[in-house]
C-alpha cells in the first residue's frame, strides 16, 4: 500500500531521517524496513545532487522518499519534486497561509503555481502525463509543527485537505516556548497532547521526531497514538552504537 493511502487510512508508519550524503547509510535504512526515509536539507550540508542520488536510492530499494526543505520556498519545492521525491516535509508551518503556500510549490497551475519542466520525476520528458496524474493522487506533504504560533493555529493547519499528516519538532517547539530541550516540562507535555488531540480530532496522522534510537520511546509514542513517526537520525545511529561499544572497553 502506497504511504498516502496508509496516512489517510490512519495507519502507523514508521521512518527515519538522513544528514549525511552517502549511498550506503540511504541504502541500509531502506534494507532495514523503514516505511519512508526523509532526506534532511534543513539542518545538513546535502546538496540537491546528492539528494536526488539518495531519492533514486531510496526509491529503487522499495522505500517512500521524503525531503525535509530548509525552507518553505518555492524553487527549493520545484527542484526536490522534479528530482523525483515522493513528498515533502514542510518546516515551520505556523498558519493555513503557509500551508496553501507549500502547497501550490507542488502543484501545477490549476492547483498551483509550480513550473512546469522535464526532468527525472518526468521520466526525463517521456512520462509527464503520468506524473501529472501521480502528483494529484500519491504526492505526500507532511507540515511540521516546530513553533508556538502553529499550536495557536492548529486546527487551521491541520484541517486543510491538501496535508497529509505532521511531525513535531520537539527542540524547535519547546525553544519557542522558552524551555529548549525540556521535553518533560509539564508546558512542553500539554502542548505535545494539544497538538495530537487536534490531529486525531481532525483524523490527521501525526507523530515527532525521536531523535535519539530508543525503542522505548518509540513504543511509548505508539502508545500515546501518534502515528507518522521518524526514528532517529543516521548520525545519532551511529555515535550512539559506537559509544555503546566502546564503553565495554573501557569497563574492562
Amino acid at each position: 500500500m502506497l504511504l498516502k493511502s496508509k496516512l489517510k487510512n490512519n495507519e502507523l508508519t514508521v521512518g527515519t531521517w538522513l544528514s549525511l550524503a552517502h549511498p550506503g547509510i540511504a541504502e541500509i535504512m531502506v534494507k532495514a524496513g523503514f516505511d519512508w526515509v526523509t532526506i534532511d536539507l534543513e539542518h545538513s550540508v546535502i546538496t540537491f545532487r546528492e539528494a536526488e542520488e539518495m531519492i533514486r536510492i531510496i526509491e529503487l530499494g522499495g522505500s517512500v522518499p521524503l525531503v525535509r526543505l530548509s525552507a518553505n520556498e518555492p524553487t527549493q519545492i520545484k527542484r526536490v519534486m522534479d528530482a523525483g521525491a515522493h513528498g515533502l516535509v514542510v518546516p515551520m508551518v505556523n498558519s493555513r497561509g503557509d500551508v496553501e503556500k507549500a502547497v501550490a510549490s507542488v502543484h501545477y497551475p490549476g492547483r498551483g503555481k509550480r513550473g512546469v519542466g522535464l526532468a527525472r520525476a518526468q521520466g526525463y520528458g517521456v512520462a509527464f502525463h503520468e506524473y501529472m496524474e501521480w502528483l494529484k493522487k500519491e504526492v505526500v506533504i507532511i507540515v511540521q509543527i516546530e513553533h508556538i504560533d502553529a499550536v495557536k493555529n492548529i486546527e487551521a493547519i491541520l484541517s486543510s485537505d491538501d496535508i497529509d499528516g505532521y511531525i513535531i519538532g520537539p527542540y524547535d517547539l519547546s525553544a519557542t516556548m522558552g524551555l529548549p530541550g525540556q521535553f518533560e516540562h509539564p508546558d512542553v507535555v500539554a502542548v505535545l497532547k494539544k497538538i495530537r488531540d487536534a490531529g486525531m480530532l481532525l483524523k490527521k496522522p501525526g507523530g515527532l521526531h525521536i531523535v535519539e534510537p530508543n525503542p522505548e520511546e518509540l513504543a511509548s509514542r505508539i502508545k500515546e497514538g501518534f502515528l507518522f513517526l521518524a526514528y532517529s537520525v543516521d548520525f545519532r545511529m551511529l555515535d550512539v552504537s559506537s559509544r555503546a561499544g566502546l564503553k565495554i572497553r573501557d569497563g574492562l
